[in-house]
């Protein structure tokens, strides 16, 4: 057995431990000493894998096509009963979501309809290939955008990107490494390494210089560095009520990691089950109760940031849109065009952003999709600029060979 091969058994690379994972599943480290970060902007992205059907999600409620469309899943409009929860007069929010209407009053939540991918795909894999990697129609891309943008953020610590998960999204492959949070509460189970003999005859092990060596030691330091803010958290539920089951309790865990460890600047979280081509439902039904534990998510998310809420952006993305009309089997099928979410302090919220161009026939995209009229990238890089303090030559390292389109300043 070779020293990897010891590592990989010992569980210092299981699912459930803190790890930095690089292109080929280790950290790449360069020479650049470690250094404090002195940006205390925060960003979370929040990818709903399946294409989550943006039209339920922030509903055009004034337009008679959508009801024609839909006579089965359609969203009331607001004032009816189940109906949409109005938004600007024009467009509603899905009534599950009701959580997160004080974020869309005081002004910290905004949506941007008709937004998404130009690439046409309506492969689930290959749409959401192109929203990670952040290179849409160019497969070759070999790391993920949020990679990206910790190489060009100022400083280099183990801890720096965390991904709530077992494994490392293509968003934050490549070669800086970044650490991961197990879902669910056996985030801080022990594992075999956390034994203290074990841990010192890994030290011992691999205390030389080498590369495998330096990850092996940023992975233990990611591990410690977090565990002890998973142990603050943890000490500090069990004194109330425990913390819910899902989505909730992974983001109440993310946010208080984040606010405890200012370290803590990228994180990246993932949910299923937004494939709804049978039984989707309309105020009541399957998109619903995933709706209503989302946005439950989402409100336990913003809380948790506490004071770290004010420097905190939170993106939600899908990787493309339903189609506009219902299918006969009271679903939605693959289509194009979705609606982006942006939560934070400094969100320019309360309002619908992009070029929303109805749902006239002449309008749809092949017919059948809400069109993109806002590139995903528009509206990241705008999270980018403002928020995270970005200037152009670094924007073009994150986003490389992509012109910005229409300024969309959600931020």
């Amino acid at each position: 057995m070779n020293r990897r091969e010891w590592l990989r058994h010992a569980g210092m690379l299981s699912a459930s431990t803190l790890v930095a994972i690089g292109t080929h599943g280790w950290a790449t480290r360069t020479n650049a000493q470690t250094s404090p970060m002195a940006n205390s902007k925060r960003l979370i992205v929040i990818f709903l894998r399946g294409a989550v059907d943006g039209l339920s999600v922030v509903v055009p409620y004034q337009e008679a096509v959508y009801y024609n469309a839909r006579p089965k899943i359609a969203i009331p409009q607001p004032g009816k009963e189940g109906g949409a929860l109005d938004l600007d007069g024009q467009f509603g929010l899905h009534p599950a979501l009701s959580d997160l209407m004080p974020l869309w009053k005081q002004g910290s939540l905004a949506f941007v309809p008709a937004s998404g991918s130009p690439d046409p795909s309506r492969s689930h894999f290959d749409a959401q290939d192109n929203m990670e990697s952040g290179t849409p129609g160019m497969k070759k891309t070999s790391d993920g955008w949020m990679n990206r943008l910790l190489a060009v953020m100022s400083g280099r610590n183990p801890i720096q990107a965390v991904n709530v998960g077992a494994t490392t999204p293509r968003i934050l492959s490549g070669r800086m490494a970044v650490a991961s949070i197990a879902l669910g509460r056996g985030a801080a189970n022990a594992i075999p390494l956390d034994r203290p003999q074990v841990a010192a005859a890994f030290d011992k092990l691999y205390d030389r210089n080498d590369t495998l060596s330096q990850t092996y030691r940023d992975g233990r330091a990611a591990r410690k560095a977090l565990l002890q803010d998973l142990d603050a958290e943890t000490k500090m539920a069990n004194n109330g009520a425990p913390l819910p089951n899902g989505f909730a309790s992974d983001a109440r865990r993310l946010a208080n990691v984040m606010l405890r460890d200012p370290k803590v600047e990228l994180a990246f979280m993932a949910l299923g089950g937004w494939d709804t081509h049978v039984n989707q439902g309309s105020s009541q039904g399957q998109l619903a109760r995933n709706l209503n534990q989302l946005g439950k998510g989402l409100a336990a998310l913003q809380a948790g940031l506490g004071s770290a809420y004010a420097n905190t952006t939170i993106v939600v993305m899908s990787e493309f849109g339903r189609t506009v009309y219902e299918n006969g089997n009271g679903g939605t099928d693959h289509g194009h065009g979705n609606v982006m979410w942006v939560i934070g302090g400094s969100v320019r919220g309360g309002k619908i952003y992009g070029k929303w161009d109805g749902l006239g026939s002449d309008r749809l995209y092949q017919g059948r999709d809400v069109p993109v009229t806002t590139d995903f990238r528009d509206v990241i890089g705008n999270v980018l600029d403002r928020h995270m303090g970005l200037d152009r030559t670094k924007l073009a390292q994150v986003f490389p060979g992509y012109t910005p389109g229409k300024a969309v300043s959600v931020v």
